[in-house]
């Protein structure tokens, strides 16, 4: 009798200390789970069309630390592949209970966003740093990749360049604070100007005529717009006209292009979405004919340009300023 008491309670023991400490369980979606330097580290094998920043938002985990985990990986993942993800594991030994610790409090992403500079527009914008990425910057203000891709006319997988200058927070969503230092004035400086012809002389070389504009001979016909009168300034030279803008049909490039009713080839534009306040400088590549639709339009824009602009109608009010 008692040698079957002491089996009994052996088999007792023995189930609750596996109870205690249950094995680790992979996500469904995963083939299992390693440990490595006190870290626990998902392993999944990558199936058709996945990336590793699909796989840092199913996992919740900064696509950083995927690529550290995995030396350095970067760019497509191959079909069948296995990419560790890491989950940080705490190892607990035995210890007396203590009281909670206080826990930290982390800066709220609105002071940071005051800390900001403002750009011409009132924007809360950022330099880019050595290092940093779309992903990084949104996670230190604690917004989004695809809010900033909205905010600054980028694509969805846009790469940030070392110095470029991203919008963080528009005027109707930055926290309201002390004005902080401009960033840009709200006309280009001739120095400005200077390089920006510069640079448009170098890419006028081998940049393709002007895209052709199909007329809409079968439009109905509708009232004219009276256009808005020409101010001109910059001791006479500067002309600023308002209007409507729409994109270039047949646009297939990625830069910022315009066809205008009288501007001369070659013309640095600028071209500000009176809605938002956005503002691109586009290049004229052509005279856009006075028929059709456009008998309404001011210019038409290139899709690049006009993704800029941040605007999601098909007709839109825009400024635009230029000297002749």
């Amino acid at each position: 009798m008692s040698r079957f008491s002491l089996l009994t309670a052996a088999l007792v023991l023995s189930g609750l200390s596996a109870w205690a400490a249950p094995a680790p369980v992979a996500p469904p979606d995963s083939i299992g789970v390693e440990y490595r330097n006190n870290k626990l580290l998902i392993r999944h094998r990558v199936t058709a069309g996945e990336t590793i920043y699909g796989l840092s938002r199913r996992y919740k985990v900064p696509v950083e630390d995927i690529v550290e985990a995995n030396s350095g990986q970067k760019g497509q993942l191959n079909l069948g592949q296995i990419v560790l993800i890491p989950r940080t594991r705490v190892v607990l030994t035995p210890a007396p209970a203590r009281p909670a610790a206080p826990v930290a409090v982390a800066v709220p992403a609105a002071a940071a966003v005051r800390a900001l500079p403002t750009d011409a527009n009132g924007n809360r914008v950022y330099k880019v740093a050595a290092g940093m990425t779309l992903y990084a910057i949104a996670r230190r203000y604690q917004t989004t990749p695809a809010e900033l891709a909205r905010l600054n006319g980028f694509s969805a997988d846009h790469s940030v360049r070392v110095g470029e200058v991203v919008i963080v927070a528009a005027p109707a969503t930055g926290a309201a604070g002390p004005p902080a230092p401009v960033v840009a004035a709200a006309r280009p400086t001739a120095r400005e100007k200077a390089i920006a012809r510069d640079a448009e002389r170098e890419k006028a070389r081998d940049e393709a005529n002007s895209p052709a504009v199909t007329p809409e001979s079968d439009a109905k016909p509708e009232a004219k717009e009276t256009p808005a009168p020409v101010r001109v300034n910059e001791a006479g030279r500067r002309v600023t006209e308002s209007g409507l803008a729409m994109v270039i049909p047949t646009d297939a490039s990625d830069k910022y292009l315009a066809l205008h009713k009288t501007a001369a080839v070659g013309t640095i534009m600028e071209v500000r979405n009176i809605m938002n306040g956005q503002a691109v400088y586009v290049r004229v590549i052509g005279r856009l004919p006075d028929t059709g639709e456009n008998d309404k339009v001011l210019l038409r824009l290139s899709k690049r340009a006009v993704q800029r602009l941040a605007t999601p109608d098909q007709r839109f009010r825009v400024e635009t300023s230029y000297v002749p």
